[in-house]
């Protein structure tokens, strides 16, 4: 019979926990060089609602990816989703 190995509490509870996956985001400057706009510009487009943005701990915003390249395309959020 094999001998059993006891994996420390940490690891069992680690072990334990759900993977949260995580959406990259893009910095302000990224979406702009990637539309080659001024960054100020894609605010602009957050402010109206073009485009969606997070705001992070010290406030400042980020943009999904997927949107970003979605709205590259010319398509929406909504359609790439379906």
């Amino acid at each position: 019979m094999p001998k059993k190995t006891k994996l420390p509490a940490r690891a069992v509870a680690a072990a334990a926990r759900p993977t949260i996956e995580v959406e990259p985001l893009m910095t302000p400057a990224e979406v702009a060089a990637a539309f080659r706009v001024d960054p100020k510009t894609v605010t602009r487009w957050a402010t109206a609602g073009k485009l969606s943005s997070v705001r992070t701990v010290g406030g400042h915003r980020r943009y999904r990816e997927s949107e970003v390249r979605a709205l590259l395309n010319g398509t929406t959020q909504a359609e790439d989703d379906a």
